[in-house]
């Protein structure tokens, strides 16, 4: 079971790379990539390789800025390393 557990997420990451790319497609990296925490308390769109994240707070747009770099690697896994080359946040 132990194996399992380990492998799971390189095949997730296998299947969600050769999926078309939608907007579906990176709110669900982002969820994955962030849990479901932020994800509620965010919006996300792809635009020509920057992730625009929208956030309801101040506090919540420090903690994204903050993980950045953890959050870009993870998405990069999840989604290719040429889909998303930086992470902009913005205060809706």
């Amino acid at each position: 079971m132990d194996s399992l557990a380990r492998a799971l997420p390189h095949v997730v990451a296998e299947l969600l790379r050769a999926a078309p790319l939608s907007d579906g497609k990176v709110e669900f990296a982002w969820k994955t990539a962030v849990g479901v925490a932020v994800e509620r308390a965010t919006r996300v769109k792809l635009e020509n390789g920057v992730l625009v994240v929208e956030t309801a707070s101040r506090q919540w747009a420090r903690e994204v800025m903050r993980s950045s770099p953890l959050i870009l690697r993870r998405l990069q896994t999840l989604l290719g390393a040429d889909t998303v080359r930086e992470i902009a946040v913005r205060r809706s």
